[in-house]
């Protein structure tokens, strides 16, 4: 039915499918564990791989490292587990499963199609130990990635090795940090704007580095005059996320990079937020030195649990010498992995990088092209900017900016006794993840807001109309939203009980 035929308003009809929904995963919650459907002698059955013998467990493993007893583990047949598990992923708020606008996390739809390419054989069954020469086509992929992600950021040398974006931004602050070492001025401390991710101050200290805080200016945004004073001979570089967790792009930030390097200092630029700026702007042409990549942000490979995570870095020129071993070079006619380099900050991690993740991501790059990437960013943006719009009235964004690729909301309803928190749990109600909530820290109560750009127009204004929804709850009955969700298998938990003592293993009764 065409949405213009609709009897109800999109905001009763949003409100009573999700409440339907969430009654059914309250039922489906409610069938017996797992442990109570056991039967003793129940099996499910493995047929053996056709052309490769079978062996028993204990031989393969060695039975010091077999279990002798398996009291406790419930007997099912096949089905039964199948079904179990299916359950409790319908039980989960997921980004395959429901709009999941985590600000600043970047939570793409990561396409299957990138699946099947990463789990090809030669790929997949690649062992860590073959030999250059019978890895040749890995080896191009990696050098390929390597060019495209230089290519799209500006930047003249790029590796794959760090494991993750944490681990990519410790390994640009150890390049800058063996750089100024180098030039026999070794420097000791960092500038970080207070709109920051957490991991930036985190990365600092265990770079050996203090970090100076530079505040934001009234606009949201960071001021080359902020630098200038914050700037002596013991600063090392900048790091700053650009566009800001704030959805905000720094506009003074050629400036910016002008003092640095006035002062002998680099600019360091978090690529967290790097969605917002594919084939529209090159963090080389604002004058950064270094940059990491989040390739589960912007590049789709899975995110957090489905991992593990991919973390390059770019550099400039002058800082190439410096970048983790190995790397992948040119020899002849193929392609080999070279650790011969001096003054290499060394070895962050065992082998070269998460293979099946730089696959996903090159995966992704080709198919989408230099138009395919740019479309990205401009979907993102517009996506932003029109919830930013439709929710302007009862749930501003902090400042008056423009946003890119995500904004940061505000609200008043404090003086009503609702929370942020009371929010977001609400939230759950309608079958939306909740944005993130509390950051940055900078603004009060802020609700960040990040639509990605694969989320259709009709998925925004049903977010529109279930925070619409909820304005109007908390000035009836904000109580609905304090005892907020009502509608899943579990209401709201003591969260700081629950990461302080939590229930890992299951204990069989005697």
């Amino acid at each position: 039915m065409a949405r213009a035929d609709r009897t109800k308003p999109i905001e009763m009809e949003v409100h009573e499918q999700h409440q339907a929904q969430g009654q059914a995963r309250i039922e489906q919650s409610l069938v017996p564990l797992i442990f109570e459907e056991s039967v003793a002698g129940r099996r499910g059955v493995d047929l053996p791989a056709r052309g490769f013998p079978s062996r028993p467990a204990v031989e393969l493993i060695g039975a010091d490292l077999c279990r002798k007893n398996l009291r406790g583990l419930p007997e099912l047949s096949e089905p039964q587990v199948m079904r179990h598990f299916l359950r409790l992923s319908h039980l989960n708020f997921a980004q395959a499963l429901q709009f999941y606008p985590l600000g600043s996390c970047t939570m793409k739809y990561n396409p299957v199609l990138n699946d099947e390419c990463a789990a090809m054989p030669g790929f997949a069954d690649l062992h860590p130990h073959t030999p250059d020469h019978l890895a040749q086509g890995a080896l191009e992929l990696m050098a390929r990635l390597e060019q495209a992600l230089a290519e799209v950021s500006g930047m003249d040398a790029v590796s794959l090795h760090p494991a993750a974006g944490a681990q990519g931004e410790l390994a640009g602050l150890l390049i800058i940090r063996a750089w100024h070492h180098k030039q026999g001025r070794p420097r000791t401390k960092v500038i970080i704007p207070d709109t920051a991710h957490g991991t930036n101050p985190a990365s600092s200290t265990l770079a050996g580095f203090e970090a100076v805080v530079a505040r934001s200016g009234k606009r949201g945004y960071l001021e080359a005059a902020e630098i200038r004073r914050l700037m002596s001979d013991d600063v090392a570089a900048l790091m700053v996320t650009n566009p800001s967790t704030l959805g905000i792009f720094e506009p003074q930030i050629c400036e910016i990079a002008d003092v640095l390097h006035q002062h002998g200092a680099m600019l360091y630029v978090d690529g967290a937020n790097f969605n917002a700026l594919l084939g529209v702007a090159k963090f080389g042409d604002m004058g950064a030195d270094v940059v990491h990549f989040n390739l589960h942000k912007t590049f789709s490979t899975p995110h957090g649990g489905g991992g593990p995570g991919a973390g390059p870095i770019g550099v400039k020129r002058h800082l190439e010498p410096f970048l983790p071993v190995p790397r992948v070079v040119k020899d002849g006619g193929g392609w080999r992995l070279d650790s011969d380099r001096p003054d290499s900050i060394g070895k962050l991690r065992s082998f070269h990088g998460n293979f099946a993740m730089l696959v996903r991501a090159y995966a992704y790059i080709l198919a989408l092209g230099a138009d395919g990437l740019a479309q990205v960013s401009r979907r993102a943006i517009l996506g932003a900017n029109y919830i930013r719009a439709r929710l302007r009235e009862h749930f501003p964004t902090a400042t008056d900016e423009p946003v890119l690729h995500e904004c940061v909301l505000t609200h008043d309803l404090e003086e009503k006794g609702v929370s942020t928190l009371d929010i977001a749990k609400r939230l759950l109600d309608f079958g939306i993840h909740p944005p993130t909530i509390y950051f940055p820290l900078v603004v009060h109560g802020a609700i960040m807001v990040e639509p990605t750009e694969t989320e259709t127009k009709q998925t925004l204004d049903e977010f529109v109309a279930a925070m619409e929804h909820i304005y109007n709850e908390a000035q009836t009955n904000p109580q609905l939203l304090k005892d907020a969700p009502h509608t899943l298998a579990l209401s709201r938990v003591d969260e700081a009980q629950a990461a302080r003592h939590p229930v890992l293993r299951w204990q069989p009764k005697d």
